[in-house]
């Protein structure tokens, strides 16, 4: 059902944890299928300098929010804000029609801690 590369960001996820003072968290859930995902942003020089994440859902919830922490680290904030479900789909090399559903909640998951350092930034 999942190719290589999902499997190996769900047997060897990057980027698990919490970091402590995060500049931005975003959590985002999907009750109908189970997942919940929280990520964690340290942003420096409008830059993500460091992400992590806490996945509690399936194997294509943990290989997603694993990819997105990748992709995300080392980008602009507008950078990060353009990264797409259909981006992290293709760099899993896909995922089967049943969890597309979770790179939506890997995208969001990160946006929405960005959004919560922005609105911090706004006080």
């Amino acid at each position: 059902m999942y190719n290589e590369k999902v499997l190996d960001h769900f047997t060897n996820p990057r980027n698990v944890g919490e970091i402590k003072g995060a500049d931005g968290v975003g959590e985002v859930g999907n009750p109908v299928c189970g997942d919940m995902m929280t990520f964690y942003i340290k942003v420096k020089d409008n830059k993500i300098d460091d992400v992590k994440f806490k996945t509690f859902g399936c194997g294509a919830a943990i290989a997603v929010s694993s990819m997105v922490s990748e992709m995300a680290k080392g980008k602009t904030l507008d950078e990060a804000m353009k990264i797409t479900n259909k981006d992290v789909a293709k760099r899993l090399g896909g995922l089967p029609d049943n969890k597309m559903h979770c790179s939506n909640l890997g995208a969001e998951a990160l946006h929405a801690a960005i959004e919560n350092f922005r609105k911090k930034g706004e006080k």
